[in-house]
């Protein structure tokens, strides 16, 4: 059985919209060291609708050439949570369905490896909630945006697994939810 691992670029007051406002903190190396760490070991992408529709132009036509991330994210199996979705074209993309905490259990007891979530805001919190998600792996950059959406909705007891901090001022921070 495989496990869930959410990546997320976060501000300090906990917002996650689209990252842009990480450009001026460039990519730290060493973050992609981490980022690659738990990219490693999973067997499978885990998508919300709007960040698939993102990640799709933005990942497909990338090579390793480009970004060493690019053979993990065009290669791997993609599961996309949508009920709007029906024909989805990036290369190894299945749609699952709407949003089922039984059907995303049943997919991580299907694996072996890990699903990797990025994004996907509306989804991890339905599988936060629903005690689904087995780590996060936050990046939080030393900015405040004073706006929506934040990560957490609701109260969540984490223990922390690791941290580590990179020159451009991101933190990185590794946790585990507790029930």
């Amino acid at each position: 059985m495989g496990e869930i691992h959410v990546h997320e670029f976060i501000t300090a007051d906990g917002v996650v919209d689209a990252p842009t406002w990480t450009f001026d903190y460039g990519f730290d190396p060493k973050m992609g060291e981490a980022i690659g760490a738990v990219c490693e070991r999973s067997e499978g992408i885990l998508l919300g609708r709007r960040t698939y529709e993102m990640f799709e132009p933005a990942w497909s036509t990338r090579t390793a050439e480009d970004d060493p991330g690019a053979p993990f994210f065009n290669e791997t199996r993609k599961y996309v949570v949508s009920g709007s979705l029906d024909d989805p074209t990036w290369n190894n993309s299945e749609v699952i369905g709407a949003y089922d905490a039984g059907a995303i259990r049943a997919l991580k007891e299907r694996l072996d490896g890990d699903l990797y979530v990025s994004g996907s805001i509306t989804l991890v919190r339905a599988m936060l909630a629903d005690g689904l998600v087995d780590g996060l792996h936050l990046f939080v950059f030393p900015l405040t945006r004073a706006t929506e959406p934040r990560l957490f909705e609701q109260p969540h007891k984490l223990r922390l697994e690791q941290t580590d901090r990179y020159d451009n001022g991101v933190v990185y921070l590794s946790y585990r939810p507790e029930a």
